[in-house]
């Protein structure tokens, strides 16, 4: 038997991303034992993941979490976060292990001088690699996703009025750049005959609030209202899913939902677009091409360096309804 600890703290797209790594791993090494790593904050993404044998969360205590992995004896480390924290991890393990490359040098080209060096090979795939030496494949699966039963959202969760289905709407997102702007959300809610739930975090709220304004009955705030894996059950629930480039795009493609997505400074052949697998499920990517100012970060900056936020100004409403009537 191989027991093996896979790596990734961060964050909630990513770790999704790594999920046909643990599936692949646990499904294709004889008798593998999978262990997983990650933040606590991010314990819900893996917990139900019946293909991990053992959740261990970084809390507080760096030294405590050394100690109790040193007592697992590991076999191999798959480190699919490669930072200097992992690398600290793995010396302190002092076990074989396997590392993830983050192509940085690539992206920072990329987004320094505006040349596309990097392989046209998606993350996932990339990911996969890591663990090719035990003779893993990528089984064509796509990505998992797992809510347990007291997680589920409730028939009465929702309004009435979108019981008979809606439209996913994702506004949040981790830095500013990532997002299509309100104004934008605004009208496109005036226009779409639809219903629609808004999706995001606390720091959404009065974005979604001021939405979910042109029409209170079509559109629902639920930003800040729901957990993290009650929000993925209602992506999972919803007919058609529009996001900007977060993670609820990554569970959405988890669930082989129809996704448009939005993309501002950051840009899909960075290889982190919704991944479906071998599943061929619709999808669409707006962004704006021949912008000289993009990509202008792998992550995202707070505002638009440049003051013009033309990446995303430029994704027009019309584009975004046009692909959701054609999607619906």
């Amino acid at each position: 038997m191989a027991k093996f600890l896979i790596i990734r703290f961060s964050s909630i797209g990513d770790i999704v991303l790594t999920t046909p790594v643990i599936r692949c791993l646990k499904k294709q090494v004889p008798d593998a034992e999978v262990h997983f790593l990650t933040k606590d904050a991010f314990r819900s993404i893996v917990e139900h993941n019946p293909y991990i044998d053992k959740l261990h969360v970084w809390a507080h205590s760096w030294e405590l979490m050394v100690h109790e992995l040193n007592e697992e004896q590991y076999d191999y480390i798959i480190d699919l976060h490669h930072n200097l924290k992992t690398l600290r991890l793995k010396k302190a393990l002092k076990k074989p292990s396997f590392s993830f490359y983050k192509l940085n040098v690539q992206k920072y080209i990329y987004t320094s001088i505006k040349l596309n060096i990097l392989p046209k090979v998606h993350i996932v795939d990339r990911y996969l690699d890591t663990v090719s030496s035990f003779g893993v494949k990528n089984d064509g699966v796509g990505l998992d996703y797992f809510i347990a039963p007291h997680e589920e959202t409730k028939k009465n969760d929702i309004p009435a009025s979108h019981y008979l289905g809606y439209i996913a709407c994702v506004i949040g997102a981790a830095h500013g750049t990532k997002r299509w702007p309100v104004e934008k959300w605004k009208e496109f809610a005036r226009q779409m005959d639809h219903p629609i739930i808004l999706l995001g975090g606390k720091e959404d709220a009065a974005a979604g609030k001021e939405i979910a304004s042109v029409d209170d009955i079509k559109v629902y705030n639920a930003c800040g209202k729901f957990s993290l894996n009650e929000s993925a059950d209602l992506v999972k629930n919803s007919k058609l899913v529009i996001s900007n480039d977060t993670g609820l795009m990554h569970i959405a493609a988890a669930f082989k939902k129809p996704v448009v997505s939005l993309w501002g400074n950051t840009v899909p052949s960075f290889g982190m677009y919704p991944y479906y697998g071998d599943t061929h499920v619709a999808h669409t990517q707006l962004q704006v091409n021949k912008l000289r100012c993009r990509p202008c970060s792998k992550i995202g900056y707070d505002k638009c360096p440049l003051g013009h936020f033309k990446c995303m100004q430029r994704i027009e409403v019309d584009e975004v309804l046009a692909a959701v009537r054609k999607r619906l």
